[in-house]
């Protein structure tokens, strides 16, 4: 598989609503078309508007598998009402809550990969319970609290196969630079044993599934 995506999938994502850097979606994109040769469903956790989601289907599409998707689509932490990275028009009228999966399936749409995607719709901790399948990748891309970025490594990390790459977003080693979270579980699997750093592209980490556990 090609390591760069086609400039038809970059316009794509790069007309998507989300907060992935090109650089860190390209990184993102190589991982993915690397896992990919294991043959096993490629998942993200956090979706938001799909931005990231485009990469990963594109990815799906091309080696024959599918790409997976977990988030509630009711907006994390940052972007409630008041908070920086809160965008209104992603917000339904008749709930008065964020609704991103509208737009989701919109981004989806546009870039023609709707038939690559499965989208589990629900709380991470809830879909990774049910979960029985080894993946390929994993990329952990959801809330920035330790309560739901832990969550997210404890229900899927143990799922990345033998050989499999498990991807972290938003890795922040300066406080100054963003939040801890996502950081704590960068250093907590490489403590684990299970997992060795491929690549680092800013706040973007690479890791491998190279033993046991998680």
């Amino acid at each position: 598989m090609a390591a760069a995506p086609a400039p038809k999938t970059l316009a794509a994502f790069e007309a998507a609503t989300g907060f992935m850097p090109l650089n860190e979606g390209l990184a993102l994109y190589a991982a993915a078309a690397e896992a990919a040769a294991l043959g096993l469903p490629l998942l993200e956790v956090g979706t938001y508007c799909g931005r990231s989601t485009i990469l990963l289907a594109d990815v799906a599409r091309e080696a024959g598998t599918t790409a997976v998707t977990v988030d509630h689509h009711r907006g994390s932490e940052e972007q409630q009402p008041g908070w920086e990275y809160h965008d209104p028009e992603l917000v339904d009228p008749e709930v008065g809550r964020m609704d991103t999966l509208p737009a989701f399936r919109r981004t989806l749409f546009r870039a023609g990969l709707e038939d690559h995607v499965v989208a589990l719709v629900g709380r991470s901790p809830q879909a990774a319970r049910i979960w029985n399948t080894p993946l390929g990748l994993v990329f952990i891309d959801g809330g920035h609290t330790d309560e739901h970025a832990g969550g997210d490594y404890e229900g899927w990390a143990p799922h990345v196969a033998d050989g499999g790459l498990l991807v972290i977003h938003d890795v922040f080693p300066d406080p100054a630079d963003g939040g801890q979270a996502p950081y704590r579980v960068y250093l907590r699997a490489l403590a684990s044993g299970a997992f060795t750093e491929v690549s680092v592209t800013d706040s973007l980490r690479v890791l491998r599934r190279t033993g046991p556990g998680s």
